[in-house]
């Protein structure tokens, strides 16, 4: 055999020595995809952000989808369809923790893994990450309400839906202090969902504001929430009487919060908690030990509860006419 046709056999022997081996030539990347509670709004757009940088850095295919409404069927099926594309990680922002357990312990029987965000309380998961204290998280929004209610008169309380599990905590403990604290205070209905989407909070706002004349107040947990109903009540002409409170993005919210509609808007960095959740998903693809006190990429030292799986740290952003714009440069 001539030299020449020898280097064309090597080179022909090893192209298909690769090919026949694939992860000793170029491992691909882990796959994750996390799934959130609706598609398509400002605060989801800004932890998508934050997974897709944290993916680049940790090296981990990365992409968000969700449903186009608020459904937890919706986001049932599209974690289904997660589990047939075998990918290697889950991230799931929940709708409703009991819907997704089932699905999510066949993922666990697949060998995928799950990382959480706002689902303390979700089932099937290796950990849930989060960037705030939930019960001080709401405690601190009615300490806002009630400061600008003057700690008397009759409010009312939104979340996303009644199954979302960090929204109904979060309104538990708002009020929870409300009663131990502001007794002059009055909640005047049970909580009214929707607070996810624009429309929903706005008719629910137009709606409320008919039903209680005397209404001083309106906590919104939700990031729509405040936006919808602060644009009713500016657009009623009753931003001096009612104050509105709640979960918000800055950028979102600035001209409400300037005009004093919105009296203050409480969030943590929704990019760092995407930034975390690729964090924490390497490390547990890597086999390392997660627990009390360690550092994780982007968020610090934080609190690990082992055996309930969760990862916390504490992050409450207070947005107001004095930080708004600070925050906002930060890319919030």
């Amino acid at each position: 055999m001539k030299r020449r046709d020898i280097l064309k056999f090597s080179l022909a022997a090893g192209v298909a020595w690769l090919i026949a081996t694939p992860n000793l030539a170029m491992a691909a990347d882990p796959v994750m995809v996390t799934v959130v509670k609706i598609a398509g709004i400002p605060y989801f757009g800004a932890l998508e952000r934050g997974l897709l940088e944290a993916g680049k850095q940790f090296n981990i295919d990365v992409s968000m989808t969700g449903p186009a409404n608020i459904d937890p069927a919706q986001q049932v099926k599209l974690l289904e369809d997660l589990i047939a594309k075998k990918v290697d990680v889950i991230g799931l922002v929940p709708l409703d923790v009991k819907a997704c357990e089932p699905v999510l312990k066949r993922a666990q029987a697949a060998g995928i893994k799950v990382i959480v965000h706002e689902g303390p309380e979700q089932e099937g998961r290796d950990w849930d990450v989060e960037l705030i204290d939930s019960t001080k998280f709401g405690e601190v929004q009615m300490q806002s309400l009630a400061k600008e209610m003057g700690e008397e008169g009759d409010y009312v309380v939104y979340v996303g839906t009644l199954t979302t599990p960090l929204h109904n905590k979060w309104a538990d403990a708002a009020i929870a202090y409300q009663k131990a604290h502001y007794p002059k205070m009055n909640l005047v209905a049970d909580r009214f969902p929707g607070a996810d989407e624009i429309d929903s909070a706005y008719r629910t706002t137009i709606d409320v504001l008919k039903a209680y004349p005397k209404l001083k107040g309106i906590l919104a947990f939700g990031s729509n929430g405040p936006i919808a109903a602060g644009n009713a009540v500016k657009e009623k002409h009753l931003s001096k009487r009612v104050a509105v409170i709640g979960t918000v993005l800055p950028s979102q919210a600035k001209d409400l919060i300037m005009d004093g509609v919105i009296r203050e808007g409480f969030m943590w960095n929704p990019r760092e908690a995407g930034s975390a959740m690729v964090a924490v998903a390497r490390l547990v693809l890597d086999g390392t030990k997660i627990e009390d006190g360690m550092d994780v990429p982007g968020l610090g030292k934080a609190t690990v509860d082992v055996p309930g799986k969760l990862i916390k740290v504490d992050k409450i952003t207070h947005i107001n006419k004095e930080t708004v714009d600070g925050l906002i440069a930060q890319g919030l």
